[in-house]
């Protein structure tokens, strides 16, 4: 008997976004999505379209170029949102439209003020819309773990007949534990009569990190779809992760008895394309995709591994697409090379981008000898920077000495390619760049958190640089590489500058969702 299909749902750029500091531009996240494709994802959501134009043309630009992949857009129980949603996904050759309401007493008594009755028709009158919008309809019916299990199931039932061909068990808050979950999913199987005319899906969130677990015993339970996130990204402690959910029910299909679409050797590369452009840096000892999951130190596991690999490794690491070998670039290696390994990290630059890419690490390459990974991956980061930049950094000299005011001359170009110059001091180097960044540009924003570390080894390894910048309250963040890291510092905070005037006038973050 032919094991059952998972069908696998990434909300990385939806709910993954959510993440604080892990705002995507449009061509970051199409190459996101690009990457997702190969992955081999059946569903990706691209975001909340109604909540903002810059989310809007995103839902709509991975729309036009998923080649086979669905592609959905979250929208609340409300005409405009699915209307708008309709919109952003109609370019799909798949689309979906997500519609979600919350049936939990909490919120139904805090946050929407409504009765019972009043959320039954609220949530049937969404579908039916989006149903005449599209032939795909999922119905999420927010914090679900927390609702009362008969209203659950009249709730679920009365939007199946209305049209939903997918159904969403969220555990909004994390709230659940295995067995309690694969207790509401079975008993929405075996309680609901229409229950078979849709897809039982599921959306767990970690707070107690049990997300993986919850999703684990939902599909044991009967699920058919799971909601999840490259790295496990999301609101708060973040969502369940597709690596480990896939590689599950990929080494344990003894237990579960099913399988995916997913191509899990392309899960390492679309871990750390999501990690670099979102600036969020994966554990060393996370699961699946961490520096540490292959590696083994004490001297019985290397003893171990060297005689039979399964003695202390339960998958590959090619089974993930982990690298054995890194391939050595320098300043010698021609434009196929680059474009080779580019391709290898699994993004999909046009000619131009291309060509500006090898420019940048050539030159990189002048200043140490050879080319990482990582190096290729900051400079592939700042050219998807490129649509955002409304300040660039011309040039800048520093003087700096145990009795001297440290001093900052900086020359910046602005989008009208403009060249300003202006020179201020600090309390130290990195300092006085910023105060005259912040006079130049005319943003004053609050510095909350600023970070370095070596992402290259060696004498000549790049520094990575992170910030935040508070400006009337919302965070920014910035992130830059350098071999010199007060460039580095003035390329991150330039950056962040950058995302404030971009997102400056704009409306508000979109509110939480699943």
């Amino acid at each position: 008997m032919e094991p059952r299909t998972i069908t696998i749902f990434d909300t990385t750029l939806r709910d993954g976004e959510q993440s604080p500091g892990a705002s995507l531009t449009i061509p970051q996240k199409i190459e996101i999505a690009h990457q997702l494709e190969v992955l081999g994802v059946d569903v990706i959501e691209a975001g909340f379209p109604v909540s903002s134009a810059g989310d809007f043309e995103a839902v709509k630009e991975v729309s036009a170029v998923a080649t086979k992949t669905t592609v959905a857009g979250l929208a609340r129980s409300l005409e405009k949102d699915i209307t708008v949603a309709g919109e952003a996904v109609s370019a799909a050759v798949h689309p979906r439209i997500h519609v979600f309401c919350a049936t939990s007493e909490i919120h139904l008594k805090h946050k929407l003020k409504r009765a019972h009755q009043e959320i039954v028709k609220l949530s049937v009158d969404a579908v039916r819309l989006a149903r005449s919008i599209v032939d795909d309809v999922e119905f999420s019916p927010e914090d679900a773990s927390r609702t009362k299990p008969e209203f659950l199931r009249e709730v679920v039932q009365a939007v199946i007949e209305a049209g939903a061909t997918t159904v969403n068990i969220p555990d909004t808050v994390g709230y659940a534990t295995p067995e309690h979950f694969y207790q509401i999913i079975a008993d929405l199987i075996a309680n609901v009569p229409n229950i078979s005319q849709a897809v039982i899906s599921v959306h767990c969130h970690n707070d107690l990190g049990l997300a993986v677990a919850n999703s684990l015993a939902a599909v044991r339970a009967g699920a058919g779809q799971v909601e999840c996130t490259i790295n496990g990204l999301g609101e708060r402690a973040g969502n369940c992760s597709l690596e480990e959910i896939v590689m599950a029910l990929k080494v344990r299909p003894d237990h579960y008895g099913v399988r995916t679409n997913v191509d899990t050797r392309q899960i390492y590369k679309t871990s750390r394309m999501v990690s670099t452009l979102t600036g969020l840096q994966v554990q060393r000892n996370k699961a699946i995709v961490g520096a540490n999951a292959f590696a083994h130190e004490a001297g019985i596991h290397q003893h171990g591994v060297l005689a039979e690999a399964s003695t202390y490794e339960i998958m590959r690491p090619e089974d993930v697409g982990v690298p054995k070998t890194a391939l050595v670039l320098g300043k010698h290696s021609g434009r196929h090379a680059f474009a080779q390994r580019i391709a290898d990290l699994g993004y999909t630059l046009s000619d131009d981008q291309l060509t500006e890419a090898v420019a940048h690490l050539k030159a990189l390459a002048d200043k140490k000898k050879e080319i990482f990974r990582e190096d290729i991956e900051a400079v592939v980061e700042d050219l998807l920077e490129v649509t955002t930049r409304h300040w660039s950094l011309e040039s800048m000299q520093i003087s700096s000495g145990s009795k001297v005011i440290p001093t900052a001359t900086v020359s910046l170009c602005n989008a009208a390619g403009d060249l300003i110059q202006d020179a201020g001091t600090g309390d130290g180097p990195v300092d006085a760049v910023y105060s005259t960044v912040a006079r130049i540009t005319g943003v004053s924003a609050k510095l909350t958190e600023y970070s370095i570390r070596a992402i290259t080894g060696g004498k000549e390894a790049q520094g990575e640089v992170y910030i935040k910048l508070r400006y009337q309250d919302r965070s920014y963040r910035g992130r830059a590489f350098s071999t010199d890291i007060i460039e580095a510092s003035a390329l991150a905070y330039l950056q962040a500058i950058n995302r404030i005037i971009t997102a400056n006038g704009n409306e508000s973050a979109p509110p939480a969702g699943l």
